[in-house]
């Protein structure tokens, strides 16, 4: 089970709505006006995930000017809580409602708030965070060879002591592209996601730097991790829990084109988060829905083995998925269509997509997954 944190943005005009501020919009992909809210999401992996819990993050200038605080609905009692902090107050909220995690991850914004790695470290919470290039960290002692892939594993090769950012880490130990092991990051619609990665132990034995590098372009990625005393460590664990960052991505996609969730049309604040947690509410049903239904509507034929090898003559079915759910319930509670549409269209796409998913899986087999220097 992990938890992941991340924002997400809805663009808005004018300067009323409660939190509206130029600023990135990764939606937009550029500034632009918008609010922005936090979010946690609880996954299970190869179960199911959803959004369990949101923050909307309100500008310090908005909460400071009475007259403004006013008039966009803010409670009197609002606080300036940067995004990192309203993690935390996520996490706490999840702790208090009984959720457990093996991890926590996140990207850049929260790997590089020390308050919420702190937070974490003291609630014994293991935690796999990304961080910038520049993310300084103590190296461990002397070492030579590559991380076996076990806890105490390391691509030393300097002395213990040595501070250095993650890019200076990456180019004093691990340059030789024999310390770099190619695995996969976890399933994803096409296929395995392969990419080379590297583990560099530091002074701590509970720290671990994991170093992701993409096998075409070379770019890398680093993530800093934590796991509490007493519980084993392995590269693989981490690997994989470093790949379960990406479904938040498709809670925020779904809940985008399915079910609203950049669509409100609120100012205060109140309201705003009121449509939030409705949209969060009917993204839980749908997805706890397919989790429950995955078993038995996979009617997938088996995935390729060889790159040659002929398609199947019946590709199957795909397991049913939140936005089929969707359609599905739509379709019961509020009828366009003669009867037996929506049920001909919903096997039409899950067949397309599972003969679809197998033709990309084949193609990926003719793909040699090796590092280029």
């Amino acid at each position: 089970m992990v938890a992941a944190i991340d924002e997400t943005g809805q663009e808005k005009q004018g300067g009323l709505t409660a939190g509206v501020k130029r600023q990135y919009m990764g939606c937009a992909g550029r500034v632009a006006n918008g609010i922005n809210t936090v979010h946690l999401s609880y996954i299970r992996d190869r179960i199911g995930h959803a959004l369990a819990g949101t923050r909307q993050w309100i500008p310090h200038e908005h909460i400071a000017d009475p007259v403004t605080s006013l008039v966009m609905g803010l409670p009197l009692d609002l606080e300036f809580r940067t995004k990192g902090q309203l993690a935390i107050d996520l996490c706490t909220d999840a702790y208090a409602d009984g959720l457990t995690f093996d991890f926590v991850c996140g990207d850049e914004v929260y790997g590089g708030c020390t308050g919420l790695r702190a937070f974490l470290e003291g609630r014994g919470q293991a935690y796999v965070l990304r961080v910038a290039s520049n993310f300084t960290l103590t190296l461990a002692g002397t070492s030579t060879g590559t991380s076996t892939g076990t806890s105490a594993g390391t691509s030393g090769g300097t002395s213990g002591g040595t501070t250095l950012t993650c890019v200076q880490a990456v180019k004093q130990l691990a340059r030789d592209n024999r310390r770099w092991e190619v695995r996969s990051a976890g399933k994803g619609s096409k296929g395995e996601r392969w990419y080379a990665w590297a583990w560099i132990a530091t002074a701590s034995p509970r720290h671990h730097l994991l170093v992701r590098r993409h096998l075409k372009t070379g770019k890398l990625a680093f993530h800093y991790c934590y796991v509490p005393e007493g519980r084993p460590v392995t590269k693989a664990v981490l690997i994989r829990t470093a790949g379960l960052r990406w479904p938040i991505e498709e809670d925020f996609a779904v809940g985008k084109d399915c079910f609203g969730l950049d669509q409100c049309q609120a100012r205060l604040y109140t309201a705003i988060l009121r449509h939030i947690v409705l949209v969060m509410a009917a993204l839980a049903i749908c997805a706890v829905t397919a989790a429950h239904l995955r078993d038995r509507t996979d009617t997938q034929a088996p995935p390729p083995v060889s790159p040659d090898q002929a398609p199947p003559g019946d590709p199957g079915l795909i397991p049913l998925t939140v936005p089929e759910i969707r359609r599905l319930l739509a379709a019961v509670l509020q009828p366009v269509h003669p009867p037996g549409h929506a049920t001909h269209w919903l096997y039409w796409r899950r067949r397309h997509q599972a003969r679809s998913r197998w033709f990309h899986r084949r193609t990926r087999l003719d793909r040699a997954n090796v590092l280029v220097s």
